[in-house]
């Protein structure tokens, strides 16, 4: 299984990089709001820093386009600022049409916010690079994904689509291991997230008993 890093921030993906071995990082404009910074000085710095290496960084097209066309064009045009860059298209009708066109032009895709088996397998039907499953927005209010999740990897699975599956908005560290024992592909979440799948009370109560412990022998003659 695969971690991604959901950010627009340099510096966190940087960090996630260099410690955690992502292996790819996913953004969208509420991310790249947070970073502070216009969007095209962000994906250009990311560009600039993964250049050369196989490093997958989903890139989202402008929200208002409505039309295939329009984000054919607007994919494009974003493709080509870097080889790193996997355009985000939205899971709509015209997105699916946009997407297959672009898959089929060389530009590689990531249909995004898909929150049913129908719109998952529609997208692996057309060869989208990735496709991403929303579980955080769904579980926050209630919902249960992992039904649905279950029927994407099966379908996934009986036609061998060449799509990889992205358990996208992802909350937590039990959401991470729910759905990576699934065999989701790739996992993305924020960095605070994964921090705190790290770490666990228990091995901070054992550090402390070993810790005291340890002092406690340092005196002792051989």
């Amino acid at each position: 299984m695969k971690y991604f890093l959901d950010s627009g921030k340099i510096n966190e993906i940087r960090y996630a990089y260099e410690n955690y071995k992502i292996e790819g990082v996913t953004t969208n404009p509420r991310h790249i709001q947070a970073s502070g910074k216009p969007f095209l000085t962000v994906i250009n710095e990311l560009s600039e820093e993964f250049k050369g290496k196989d490093f997958p960084i989903s890139v989202e097209i402008n929200p208002h386009i409505a039309q295939a066309g329009d984000m054919i064009a607007a994919a494009r045009e974003l493709a080509r600022l870097s080889k790193n860059f996997v355009i985000k298209i939205p899971c709509n009708e015209q997105g699916l049409i946009a997407a297959k066109k672009l898959e089929e032009q060389g530009v590689r895709t990531n249909v995004t916010l898909v929150f049913s088996p129908s719109q998952a397998i529609q997208a692996g039907r057309i060869g989208a690079r990735f496709v991403s499953p929303f579980i955080g927005w769904q579980e926050a209010s209630g919902l249960d994904c992992t039904g649905m999740m279950e029927t994407i990897l099966q379908a996934f699975e009986l036609y061998q689509f060449k799509t990889e599956v992205i358990a996208a908005a992802i909350r937590n560290g039990q959401q991470i291991s729910t759905y990576g024992a699934m065999g989701v592909h790739i996992v993305t979440a924020a960095l605070d997230v994964f921090k705190e799948s790290f770490e666990h009370p228990f091995t901070d109560k054992g550090l402390k008993i070993f810790s005291d412990a340890w002092d406690a022998t340092q005196g002792n003659k051989p």
